[in-house]
């Protein structure tokens, strides 16, 4: 059963039931051909959530990738992927950026303005989270982190006017069902499907993205 959570423009967000870490990092890699690897994981402490990095100052706890190492563990491998979620059947799923996709970064308010304008556009839209620190990424085909700059600029931005970041390579997504310590778990607002198995460009989203932010500042 799912459960939909009401938000901005009469959005609704799927949330995840009955899925284990294992389970979920286990169908990206085999269903959507995403690499994957395990981030920090939260460990109880008096009560309290506390990520496995031990930084009282961590901004977020138990989402974040538990080593420099960590692009070169990433794999589609249905196989290391359970080897590794085996031992740490509680870290973090992240996804690396700048591969199979980009995503495009904008805060919730933001987000949920532009997909009820590009529901009436008509667009078609790839998987987009939806996150407990307030912000969505809209995921895209890779090399719009080298685009989105000059995209924004062309609709009469600057881009340091826009609270919208472009993810690619070198950076990382949180996917569904991962915690943000006591803050909440990851969500898709758009599930991934096989009718979305094909992404945007980032060209294609860009316009209704920008207005939203624009609308938010």
């Amino acid at each position: 059963m799912e459960e939909t959570i009401a938000g901005p423009e009469a959005a609704h967000i799927p949330k995840q039931r009955g899925d284990s870490l294992l389970e979920a990092a286990v169908r990206y890699a085999e269903e959507r051909h995403w690499d994957v690897f395990p981030g920090t994981w939260l460990e109880a402490v008096e009560g309290m959530h506390r990520c496995s990095c031990d930084q009282p100052s961590c901004s977020t706890p138990g989402a974040h990738p538990a080593g420099d190492d960590w692009a070169t563990q990433a794999t589609g491998s249905a196989t290391a992927v359970r080897r590794m979620w085996s031992t740490r059947p509680t870290a973090s799923i992240l996804l690396p950026t700048g591969r199979t996709f980009d995503a495009i970064e904008v805060p919730e308010t933001a987000g949920f303005l532009a997909l009820a304008r590009m529901e009436r556009m008509e667009l078609t839209l790839g998987p987009v989270t939806l996150a407990p620190d307030r912000r969505m990424r809209f995921f895209v085909l890779p090399g719009a982190a080298a685009k989105v700059p000059d995209l924004v600029r062309n609709l009469g931005w600057s881009p340091a006017s826009l609270d919208l970041a472009t993810l690619g390579e070198g950076g990382y997504v949180a996917a569904p069902p991962t915690r943000y310590g006591s803050r909440g778990a990851v969500q898709w607002a758009c599930r991934p499907t096989p009718a979305n198995r094909w992404l945007p460009d980032a060209e294609e989203l860009i316009s209704p993205l920008a207005y939203a932010c624009g609308r938010d500042r």
